[in-house]
Parts: C-alpha cells; structure tokens; sequence
C-alpha cells in the first residue's frame, strides 16, 4: 500500500491508445483527454499528459494537494460540506489546490516546486513515465473501480485496510486504533501474518493495539521480506510498507515517483523469483487519493462498519475517490480490466480483508468487510502463467534532488509519536519519557530506531 495517489492520476493513459478496451475486449474507465476542471475564472482547464521533458517531472503534482475530509469534499462538490444528496462533479481538483498552496506557501515545512501554480494538478502521468505499474496494470489485471474507504486523508484509510473500520475518525490526529484488525484476527486463527517496513520497524505495528505486543517474528525489514521470499517461507498474509521519508519511495506527492517504481518492481521480482509465486496474489494499491485529480465520481451506498458516530458529522455511507489498485498473479490473464457488475457493493480497501476472510475461513471484522466484495474471481488461470510482462522494462531513474528534503515527512513524524509512547522503563524505575525535539529527517529516523531498539531490549530483559 503507497501513498496519497489517485486512479486517474498514475493509471488513467494505461489504455488510451485502444480507445480505453483493454486487448481481452473489456472497457476501461479511463482518460479521453477531453477532461477538464475550472480555474478560478470559470474557464475549463484541460488535464494534460507529464512527459519525462517536463521539468522536475517525477515530483508532480508540484506541491501536497489537499487530502483531507473538507478538501476532499472541496473536490468532489466544489463546497467543502458535502451537499445533500452527495452528488459530485468532480470539478473542485483546480479550485481546492488553489487554495491549498495559497496557505501552504505561508507556512514553514512545506515544498511548492518552482512553476508550480492549480493548473499542474491536472497532470496526469502515462504508462511511458510509470513504465513499471503500468506493465504490471496491463499484465495482469488493473482494477477501474477501487475506491478508497473514506473520503479523507491516510490514517483513516489504512485503518480500513487492516480492521475495516477507522473507528469514526476522519483525519490524521488519531494515530493508533483499538479495534480488533486482521492480523489479530490471523493470530487467533492459528494463521501466518507478517508485516514488513521498509528500512525500519513498520508503522503498521503501532497503528493497532492487537499487533504492538505480538512476537517479533511477525515484524522485519523489506530485506527480511526478499529473503523470505527467496526461501518460499512467506507467511500467509504480508502486508508491505514503503518508507516514510520525504526522500523515500511511498510516492507521497511531492517525493519521487521514479523511487515508487523501483519498490514496486523489486517486490515483484521478490515474488516471482521466488519458490511460492505460482501460489502467491499481490494487491498493489494506495491508501486514499492524496487530492489528485479523478474525474468519476466516488459511489455512495457503502455500509458503515459499526454504530461509532463519525467525525465532521460523516456517516460512512459514501467512499472516498479511485485509487490505483493492480493484482498480480500468474493465474491471472495478462489484460484483465477487473470490477463487480454495476450495481454491486464496489471494491475498496475491505475487499483485502475479505479475500484473506474468504481464502482462509475467517469471520468478518465489521459490517464494512462483510459487505465488502473479494478479488478471488480474479484468479481465472488453472495453469500458471511463466511470461513475464516486466521482462525488457527498465526502471526509471530519476536523481534530482527531492525540494522536500528539508521537512521530515508526516507520517514520519507520527512513526515517532507512536514510538515514544512504547513503554520503555528509565533509570527511575518508572516509564517517565518525553519525545525529544525532533527537527531534521534523520533526527526522526535515529530517534525511531533508538526508541524502537530499546523497547524490544526491555521486552527480551522482562521475558
């Protein structure tokens, strides 16, 4: 699961040049390129293709669009309260970054590239530049209608993912959740879960109170993941983080996408390369739509997972913007375009919780993932594929310097709130801390590790 990135935003040219049919004969809810969204004049702006000629190409949108509740209703609706019904037009992207960037270039620890103005978030990248999730998207099966969870930010969304349910939170502030989430529930089903970080302890871990106290051996780095890939000794369920850094590959706008691409090309190289792929399903997707443009409109008639009261008044009957969603497995065939029939409860973050329920007989966590379909129906193939749609695509390579270097990334700064919270005892016998101040990324970086490292050491000494 990556970051902040919407449908039409990476995937929307995958197959714009066959008139949006994919070479099975099944329609794509693409681009036509006659999209467009208002400027502040109410002239109709056009969204445009980046070329690897534009300048600082692989850091677009250019600045952090909106991406939160209000600004994704800002998007939606052009109002930042959702009307009643909620019937989007989708013609806010323009307006909703104007804005963001107004208030961001004020504020200290935010990066607005040079050139960058409201128009540049209607550019949207093509299979050309995303050579790798785009090969993968038309070699196996990309799915056109998966919505994120919520229509909000990413703290949210990834609760959905993993305890279907953000227990009535809308934004970032809450940072951990105490429903009972999917690796629990593998726990106590006696079946294997991991949950890798990328180059440090995961996030994940600290997110939910059923996975912070679990043994070690459920947690790694992503060179823990290759090599239990390599040895065919992969749990069951793995759910892959990226890392958080502003210089690193979770393709948070603005950070470098070309470093996405390679991530994702070495987890399916690790997969692929390795004993169990004929047995193994990648889900690749992102967590919401980071305020990117996608010109459908999200669906309503999404079920709430319990009876907690949302915040800003939200009720969790609607779903939040497309996010780019591939699945990957050689039982599936290359140009698959993979949606429900219309009319169907749609894709969303608990329809990956309702493909581990329905693959290893598990009940639901909430009502959300009960009504969630799964993506089993995707694997058609009785004989595993042996091609490979990678074989000859090469990586993009992109070294300019990251403009957001300077500011530690948020989700890097709440990996270290988390952490400071982990119980450690001090020489005064007691549990007396106090997260120190933290200003570069690799303050943050060494704190994490530190503080992480000294948990694990006062949870060896009291076993």
């Amino acid at each position: 699961m990556l970051e902040n990135r919407s449908f039409d935003h990476m995937l929307g040219y995958l197959y714009q040049d066959t008139g949006n049919v994919s070479p099975t004969g099944q329609p794509f809810e693409g681009l036509t390129g006659n999209e467009t969204n208002p400027d502040a004049n109410g002239n109709p702006v056009s969204l445009y293709q980046i070329k690897a000629t534009d300048q600082n190409f692989y850091f677009m949108p250019g600045a952090d669009p909106g991406e939160g509740y209000s600004a994704t209703n800002s998007q939606l609706f052009g109002t930042t309260t959702a009307p009643t019904p909620p019937v989007a037009t989708n013609q806010g992207f323009i307006s909703d970054f104007a804005y963001t960037l107004g208030w961001e270039s004020k504020e200290s620890g935010w990066s607005i590239l040079p050139g960058t103005t409201a128009n540049s978030i209607m550019g949207m990248f093509t299979p050309q530049t995303l050579p790798i999730l785009s090969g993968l998207a038309r070699g196996f099966a990309v799915c056109d209608h998966w919505y994120g969870s919520a229509p909000t930010e990413t703290l949210p969304n990834r609760a959905f993912a993993c305890a279907a349910t953000s227990q009535g939170h809308m934004d970032d502030k809450t940072k951990s959740f105490t429903a009972p989430s999917i690796f629990g529930l593998l726990s106590q089903n006696n079946v294997s879960w991991s949950i890798y970080g990328y180059n440090a302890s995961p996030l994940t871990r600290t997110d939910f109170t059923d996975t912070v106290n679990q043994a070690e051996s459920h947690f790694g780095l992503f060179t823990d993941f290759q090599a239990a890939a390599a040895n065919g000794t992969l749990a069951s369920y793995v759910f892959l983080e990226p890392s958080w850094e502003a210089t690193g590959n979770s393709q948070h706008p603005n950070y470098n996408v070309a470093l996405g691409e390679q991530l994702i090309h070495d987890v399916y190289t690790a997969l692929r390369n390795g004993p169990g792929w004929n047995q193994t399903l990648l889900i690749l997707t992102y967590d919401e739509h980071g305020g990117c443009y996608d010109h459908v409109a999200p669906p309503s008639g999404a079920v709430p997972p319990d009876n907690t009261a949302g915040e800003y008044g939200f009720d969790f009957t609607r779903f939040g913007p497309r996010v780019p969603t591939v699945l990957v497995s050689p039982l599936i065939p290359a140009g698959t375009v993979f949606r429900v029939p219309n009319g169907s409860m749609p894709f969303d973050h608990t329809s990956i919780l309702k493909t581990v329920q329905t693959r290893f007989g598990l009940p639901s966590l909430t009502a959300r993932d009960a009504a969630a379909p799964d993506v089993s129906a995707v694997l058609t193939l009785t004989t595993p594929r042996t091609d490979d749609p990678l074989a000859g695509v090469t990586v993009p390579q992109f070294n300019e310097p990251n403009p957001a270097f300077a500011h530690p990334s948020h989700l890097l700064q709440v990996h270290a709130e988390l952490v400071s919270q982990l119980p450690v005892p001090d020489a005064a016998g007691g549990m007396h801390h106090t997260m120190p101040p933290l200003r570069t990324e690799l303050d943050y970086r060494q704190y994490i590790h530190d503080r992480t490292e000294a948990w694990k050491a006062s949870r060896r000494l009291a076993i």
